[in-house]
């Protein structure tokens, strides 16, 4: 992963982390359960954001490696990784 990537998503997530901590107060303070429902629906958006940056670096990064190196063996792992994520997501 390169630095710039890392440092994008540890931040995103050090706020996301602070999103799901106010969800449990919302839950200790028997909000509204639309409130709380919503507030989780942002968490799950803000991950996915997580998920979509991380898959772009890999796939600038490693996958264009992988192509770039001619390694026949190399180019069809990491293909068979992003197919195996991929099918992980559909459920």
């Amino acid at each position: 992963m390169r630095d710039k990537v890392r440092t994008a998503c540890l931040k995103r997530l050090s706020r996301i982390e602070g999103q799901v901590r106010g969800i449990g107060r919302m839950v200790e303070d028997n909000r509204y359960c639309i409130d709380v429902i919503t507030q989780i629906a942002a968490v799950r958006a803000a991950l996915r954001k997580v998920e979509d940056e991380l898959l772009r670096d890999h796939t600038d990064h490693c996958v264009e490696h992988a192509i770039a190196s001619g390694n026949k063996a190399e180019q069809r792992k990491k293909i068979g990784e992003l197919l195996v994520l991929l099918e992980r997501t559909k459920r």
